[in-house]
């Protein structure tokens, strides 16, 4: 709990801060994966899972060699493996620094945020940057799967239990996608809502839909990143429901002109990565 506390305290997320407009990496902090997993056994998890963290930045801008601001839509992807998870306020505050900096091309701005983003999060990184004009025409996207949400069930505890999995099979085998948009939790630090939508595709015994769905809910006042949460309802599900095959993905609301969308699979699984209605 102390380093815990040691590591906040490093942090700019929940406090007031300057916002410096010239080209400074130093604003980067990064929180280590492993942070609040004292109650959550990943280890024979993370032997075969694997997965990314897709984040995308809509308030990048920069000056060209003219003084003309440029601004993109910037695609990164973040490893799972990698040892630290990016804090998002010091990458808003890091991006900021962009505003008033002069760059040559698109390319050294690329070369930049991946070469400083690995740093960070002591991994692999891939990034690309979008103009505007590029992604004007793509259209709203969606997750695919039968949507859980709309059950006709009663929920009255909103505390995390995922004890609500155990037990929630049935003997037959299915291989089905679900979808539910009523995930939230709230930020591990400042105790904000986090808001999205979650696909969990399995192969294996059937999963009790309601059951599925008052875990979900249970996540309402869990104080977790999306990438931990992510984590998290992959290594329940498994624990609990023993699928062959799972992959899990959500894609949250974006706050600070950010949106984190994390995956996790033990199979070949490609992510959709256009945005969503509430993104």
């Amino acid at each position: 709990m102390k380093m815990k506390k040691n590591i906040f305290k490093k942090l700019p997320l929940g406090k007031k801060t300057s916002y410096i407009q010239k080209y400074s990496p130093a604003l980067l902090k990064g929180i280590p994966r492993n942070l609040n997993y004292n109650k959550l056994d990943l280890s024979r998890d993370k032997q075969f899972f694997h997965g990314k963290d897709i984040w995308t930045l809509y308030e990048l801008s920069w000056l060209n060699k003219n003084g003309i601001p440029q601004i993109a839509i910037g695609d990164v992807q973040f490893n799972c493996k990698n040892k630290n998870i990016a804090e998002s306020k010091s990458v808003k505050l890091y991006l900021n620094s962009f505003n008033q900096s002069i760059f040559n091309d698109w390319n050294e701005v690329k070369y930049i945020i991946k070469n400083d983003l690995s740093k960070i999060s002591k991994g692999n990184v891939d990034v690309a940057l979008y103009k505007i004009e590029e992604l004007e025409k793509k259209a709203i996207g969606t997750l695919l799967g039968f949507c859980i949400d709309d059950q006709d069930i009663i929920i009255r505890n909103f505390e995390f239990n995922n004890k609500y999995l155990l037990h929630s099979t049935r003997d037959v085998l299915v291989e089905e996608t679900l979808v539910s948009h009523i995930l939230k939790s709230n930020c591990l630090i400042t105790n904000q809502p986090d808001w999205g939508s979650v696909q969990i595709k399995y192969s294996g015994k059937k999963i009790d839909h309601a059951a599925l769905l008052r875990y979900l809910v249970s996540f309402r006042q869990h104080n977790e990143f999306h990438e931990q949460c992510v984590e998290r309802i992959f290594h329940d599900i498994m624990q609990y429901c023993n699928p062959k095959k799972l992959s899990v993905y959500a894609r949250y609301t974006r706050r600070g002109g950010i949106d984190i969308n994390p995956w996790r699979s033990n199979t070949h699984f490609i992510p959709t990565k256009e945005r969503l209605s509430r993104q």
